[in-house]
């Protein structure tokens, strides 16, 4: 019997906790795989972008594979469902503090660091996040949960209406973008119980046309 259910491309690379999202993936029934390679990307209807360490070296292993060139012309110029999730969220802006770094550009903004004589850093652990848009992604959750996180630097858009959650860390700061059919969290879902299970299952199921909504 053919599935036709879509199939959830992984990026992996270097500074990624890619395992940990085919491993959530997998516990969940999602059709998954591994792409090590901008080519691998023939066959995957879903794209996500997990992501440790730091901007710049994920930036610099991105751009020596040629994934920002494939990847813009596919979720960016066309309509491919893309999750970024903590690293893939902040290299979504325009720049990062981190390194220096020139990101990827697919929203406008910036990525700053916390305030490390206000808070620890890094950000280790649970904190609450608080929906603030109506995107099909995010519709499904309670208006605040706790998520997990592990982050030093945070997104400041430039549109606020990229803005799909807020957590408080010394500051308040995006937790959460959505725009179409881009989605990043800077949580970390694969690791967030129930609640990060239900999002990253939303990202894989959901029809596109509903979930790709503006």
């Amino acid at each position: 019997m053919q599935d036709d259910r879509p199939v959830v491309g992984v990026i992996d690379y270097r500074t990624g906790n890619s395992q940990s999202v085919v491993h959530a993936l997998n516990f969940l029934g999602v059709p998954n795989r591994l792409l090590t390679s901008p080519n691998e990307l023939i066959g995957a209807d879903r794209i996500i972008l997990p992501g440790v360490g730091s901007a710049g070296t994920a930036m610099a292993y991105l751009s020596a594979a040629g994934w920002p060139e494939e990847l813009r012309g596919r979720v960016v110029d066309g309509d491919t469902p893309f999750l970024g999730i903590c690293v893939g969220l902040q290299i979504l802006f325009e720049s990062s503090e981190e390194q220096d770094a020139e990101c990827l550009g697919w929203l406008p903004g910036s990525v700053q660091a916390f305030d490390g004589l206000e808070v620890r850093v890094p950000q280790m652990g649970w904190n609450q996040v608080h929906r603030t848009s109506g995107h099909p992604f995010l519709a499904g959750l309670p208006e605040a949960g706790h998520f997990y996180f592990v982050n030093s630097f945070y997104a400041v858009p430039a549109d606020a209406g990229d803005t799909a959650a807020t957590t408080e860390y010394g500051v308040p700061f995006t937790s959460a973008v959505a725009r179409g059919n881009i989605m990043a969290t800077q949580f970390h879902a694969e690791k967030s119980g129930p609640l990060g299970l239900d999002l990253l299952s939303r990202f894989a199921t959901t029809p596109q046309e509903e979930l790709c909504l503006p």
